[in-house]
């Protein structure tokens, strides 16, 4: 069962998320907030999987509560389990836009992914599970179109970690995740095992300290890696 927490300062928008999320089945809504704040103390209080968060709020701190929460989550990352390519609660931003200024910022605070507040039901069921899973929650296309006009803005700011860090293979991997592929995709394309993928993708994760996939694939951006 997915553990989900939903954050939004609308009433009626948390309704609508619930009903579609436990009408799919295989989750539950185990907490809701109206603010970035209260968010917080929930997510502390329930350790959902998945917190669906709008950075569109009065104030502005859903940005804030996102870099609480995936602070949080880095901090205790010695606790998860080996193999695990996602550490702690992964933040899945609802917005109005994809180019967004809020969703920029939420990408730096260390959000998983995105979804747009007038998706169909079933994207959004999909992209809880697949943060869930410890997956990008945006399809390839968007990922290289959103990570690239991020980083672009952010253009001055240094990765920390260069590059070299990584064997050959393992950039080679980085540079498949960040044309959207999956693991299984990834082992097709390198004619290996999936998880021989998800091995390297957790010693690369380990590396650069990135909390997922979608972290990583920021990282590899800003790095040069991905042009």
């Amino acid at each position: 069962m997915i553990r989900v927490v939903l954050v939004d300062d609308q009433s009626i928008v948390r309704a609508g998320f619930r009903i579609v999320l436990e009408t799919a089945g295989g989750i539950e809504v185990v907490g809701e907030a109206s603010g970035g704040r209260e968010g917080v103390e929930v997510v502390q209080r329930t350790r959902p999987d998945v917190v669906v968060m709008d950075v569109r709020m009065p104030g502005g701190d859903g940005i804030e509560a996102t870099r609480a929460i995936t602070g949080a989550a880095s901090a205790g990352a010695q606790s998860s389990a080996p193999g695990d390519e996602r550490r702690g609660p992964a933040v899945l931003v609802a917005t109005t836009f994809d180019l967004d200024e809020y969703v920029f910022g939420a990408l730096e605070a260390g959000a998983s992914g995105f979804v747009l507040k007038d998706a169909e039901p079933d994207e959004f069921v999909a992209a809880v599970r697949a943060l869930a899973s410890g997956h990008a929650a945006i399809d390839g296309a968007t990922t290289r179109r959103v990570i690239a006009e991020f980083t672009r803005r952010r253009a001055a700011s240094s990765t920390g970690v260069s590059a070299d860090v990584l064997t050959p293979r393992e950039q080679e991997i980085v540079r498949l995740l960040g044309e959207g592929l999956s693991n299984d995709e990834i082992g097709a394309r390198l004619v290996i095992e999936t998880s021989t993928v998800k091995s390297h993708l957790t010693r690369v994760m380990t590396k650069l300290d990135t909390r997922d996939r979608l972290q990583t694939v920021v990282w590899a951006w800003r790095s040069g890696l991905l042009r």
